[in-house]
C-alpha cells in the first residue's frame, strides 16, 4: 500500500506518532503523479520543492512535540480557480495563462496556518464553466476509473487527483454542482457547504451569488475535518457569515433512532438510469431497516431549477467576467499590429476576449448579456429570481417534515469524452440534481454509494442551511456498506 492512499485520518495519525514523516507522504503523492499524469492530467501546476520544504517543516515541529492539527504535513492539490500566492492562477484559461496570484484565498491562508502541504493547482472547465472538464483551455482530464470517460467538472482535475492517490485531499468549487457531480463521477466524498459557510475571497468569481469553495476527500470524516479548517466568517468577504459548528458528539444508534429522511418525488423520474436509481433506492432501503424513518416529499418547482439557473448563472457570468479585458485583467491579443488597430480600445476587447475565450465561457457571457439587456431583463432575469425564491421555499417546507433529503447526485454514469459536447444542453442536464441546491443556498454532499458495470454512482445528501453536522453525520452511516451491481 503507498503512503499516498492514506485518508487525512490515518496519515496524521501515523505522522502523530511517527510512523511516516510529511516528506515521505509528500514524496510518496509525487511519485504517484509522476505514474499517473501521463494519463490523467489532474493538474496544472505542481510546487514540489515548496512542497517538499513545507513537509520538512512539518516534521521539525513533530519533532519538536509541537500539538498541531489533524491537516498538518498532509498534502492537498488546489483548482485553479483558488488563488495561491506566488503560484499560477488560469482558471482554466487562456486569458490568465501567465498570471500568477499576489496574494492568498482566505482559504488557502486557513489551510496555511494549520500546516497543510499545498502541492499544486489542478484542472478545470473554463472558469467554472463545464460538467466535464473538456473545457480546459489546456487539455481535457481523464477519469482514472475509466481514462476513456469524464472525470465529470468543473473540478474534475480535484476529484481525479483525489482518486488516483495523488493528493490526500483536494479542494474544488461549485456553482451548479461542480464539486457534487465530479465526486460522483470518480468515486469520491464531495461537500458543497451553505452559501457563506466558507469565505469566497480568493476565489475567481464565475457566479457571485451561486459559488462556494468545499473539500473533494477519500471519507466522509475527512469531508468534515476540512470543511471545519476552512469555515467560518471572513472580513474579506462580506457574504460570509459566523456558523456555529457544535462538536460533533456522534451515537449513532440514538442519531438514526431519531432521523427523517425526504425522498423528493420529482428526482427520481424520466431521464434517470435505470441502474442509479435502483442504487440510490436499495440504499435508502437499507437506511429505513437501520432505523430512520423514509417519506416522500415534494419539490413543485424542482423542475423549473436547471431553466432558472442557466439564466441567472450565465447574468452574473457576463458581469464577473467583463474584467478580462486585456487592460485590467488578462493577457492581450490584439488581431494585427498595426498602429490603428492598437489606439482603438474596442478593437484590443474585441481581440483579446475572442482569442483568448473558449466557446463554452463566450456562449455563456453572450447568454447573460441577453439576458440582461433592455426589454429581456422582466421577462427573463426577473423571471427567474423569483422562480428561485420558489424553489427556496420548497426547500423549507420539505424541511419542516425532514432532517435530510436523499437523491442521485447525476442522472448518469459518468460519459465518454465527445459524448455531450456538440449538444450544449445535454452537458446542461448533467446538473439537474445540484443545480437546485446553489439556488437554495444549502447545504449537499455527495458520495458513493454504490457501483453499476465498474462505475461509481454518487448519492447526494441535501441538508438545512447550516446543518452541515447532520449531513455529515448521515454520511459515515451510508458510507459503511457499498451496493454493486452489473
Amino acid at each position: 500500500m503507498s503512503l499516498a492512499e492514506l485518508s487525512i485520518k490515518e496519515a496524521s495519525l501515523k505522522l502523530k506518532e511517527k510512523e511516516i514523516s510529511s516528506l515521505e507522504l509528500t514524496k510518496a503523492v509525487f511519485e504517484e503523479i509522476k505514474k499517473a499524469e501521463k494519463d490523467i492530467h489532474a493538474f496544472l501546476e505542481l510546487s514540489k520543492e515548496s512542497a517538499f520544504d513545507d513537509a520538512r517543516k512539518i516534521d521539525k515541529k513533530i519533532d519538536e512535540g509541537d500539538n498541531l492539527h489533524p491537516l498538518a504535513g498532509v498534502p492537498v492539490a488546489i483548482k485553479d480557480n483558488i488563488l495561491v500566492s506566488d503560484m499560477r492562477c488560469t482558471a482554466g484559461s487562456k486569458i490568465l495563462e501567465n498570471y500568477t496570484a499576489p496574494y492568498d484565498a482566505t482559504v488557502i491562508s486557513k489551510l496555511k496556518e494549520l500546516g497543510a502541504i499545498i502541492i499544486g493547482k489542478t484542472n478545470l472547465d473554463e472558469f467554472g464553466m463545464g460538467s466535464s472538464t473538456e473545457n480546459s483551455a489546456f487539455s481535457p482530464t481523464k477519469n482514472p476509473r475509466d481514462i476513456t470517460r469524464v472525470p465529470g467538472g468543473s473540478s474534475g482535475g480535484s476529484a481525479a487527483a483525489v482518486i488516483a492517490n495523488e493528493c490526500v485531499y483536494a479542494l474544488g468549487s461549485d456553482t451548479g454542482g461542480s464539486i457534487r457531480q465530479p465526486a460522483a463521477f470518480c468515486g469520491v466524498v464531495g461537500l458543497k457547504p451553505t452559501y457563506g459557510a466558507v469565505s469566497r475571497y480568493g476565489l475567481m468569481a464565475m457566479s457571485s451569488s451561486l459559488d462556494q469553495i468545499g473539500p473533494l476527500t477519500k471519507t466522509v470524516e475527512d469531508a468534515e475535518i476540512v470543511f471545519r479548517a476552512i469555515s467560518g466568517k471572513d472580513k474579506m468577504d462580506s457574504t460570509s457569515v459566523r456558523a456555529i459548528l457544535n462538536e460533533n458528539q456522534f451515537d449513532e444508534e440514538k442519531f438514526f433512532k431519531n432521523l427523517r429522511i425526504g425522498i423528493p418525488n420529482e428526482y427520481f423520474s424520466e431521464g434517470l438510469d435505470i441502474r442509479i436509481e435502483k442504487i440510490v433506492r436499495d440504499k435508502i432501503l437499507e437506511m429505513e431497516r437501520m432505523g430512520a424513518k423514509i417519506s416522500g416529499v415534494n419539490l413543485p418547482h424542482s423542475k423549473y431549477a436547471l431553466a432558472c439557473y442557466y439564466v441567472l448563472m450565465p447574468a452574473e457570468v457576463s458581469s464577473n467576467l467583463a474584467r478580462y479585458d486585456g487592460v485590467k485583467y488578462g493577457a492581450q491579443s490584439i488581431l494585427n499590429n498595426s498602429d490603428e488597430q492598437i489606439n482603438e480600445l474596442m478593437k484590443i476587447y474585441l481581440g483579446t476576449r475572442g482569442d483568448k475565450f473558449g466557446k463554452e465561457v463566450k456562449r455563456r457571457i453572450i447568454l447573460g448579456t441577453f439576458v440582461l439587456s433592455a426589454g429581456y431583463y422582466d421577462s427573463y432575469y426577473n423571471k427567474a429570481q423569483k422562480v428561485r425564491a420558489l424553489i427556496k421555499k420548497d426547500f423549507d417546507r420539505a424541511f419542516e417534515k425532514v432532517d435530510v433529503l436523499f437523491t442521485p447526485t447525476t442522472p448518469t454514469l459518468p460519459f465518454k469524452f465527445g459524448e455531450k459536447t456538440a449538444n450544449p444542453l445535454e452537458m446542461y442536464l448533467s446538473d439537474i440534481y445540484t443545480a437546485s441546491v446553489n439556488l437554495a443556498g444549502l447545504p449537499a454532499l455527495s458520495m458513493p454509494c454504490g457501483e453499476a458495470n465498474g462505475l461509481p454512482v454518487g448519492l447526494q445528501i441535501i441538508g438545512k442551511s447550516f446543518d452541515e453536522i447532520t449531513i455529515l453525520n448521515t454520511a459515515k452511516i451510508v458510507e459503511k456498506t457499498v451496493i454493486k451491481i452489473n
